[in-house]
């Protein structure tokens, strides 16, 4: 299990034991972190599941897809390191990771 902690807006932090391969929405909301919305499911179409990567964690990321950066610019987040946490998985490397939270995942 990968464990990752997600840090609300608030402070409020949240540690969640992951599965790898399972998306980082999914373990969030497995994991009970209020901040994370998640209104389609996971679908790439509401935005409402926004994190925001530490520089120091971004490679493990990648580039998002054209479908994840049109949903960041639809939300209108300028955040540097904001990502879609539905469209990214979980992986090894990920281990430690913190995440932040927008005050609000609506806009």
């Amino acid at each position: 299990m990968v464990k990752i902690t997600f840090v609300e807006n608030d402070g409020t932090r949240t540690e969640v034991e992951a599965e790898e391969g399972l998306s980082l929405m999914k373990a969030a909301s497995y994991g009970g972190v209020a901040g994370i919305s998640a209104d389609c499911g996971g679908n790439c179409a509401c935005g409402n599941c926004r994190v925001y990567v530490p520089e120091a964690w971004r490679h493990v990321f990648g580039e998002p897809k054209d479908s994840e950066a049109e949903m960041i610019e639809f939300s209108q987040d300028t955040t540097d390191g904001v990502r879609l946490s539905c469209q990214t998985r979980v992986t090894p490397e990920m281990d430690g990771m913190e995440l932040g939270l927008p005050d609000s995942q609506h806009y």
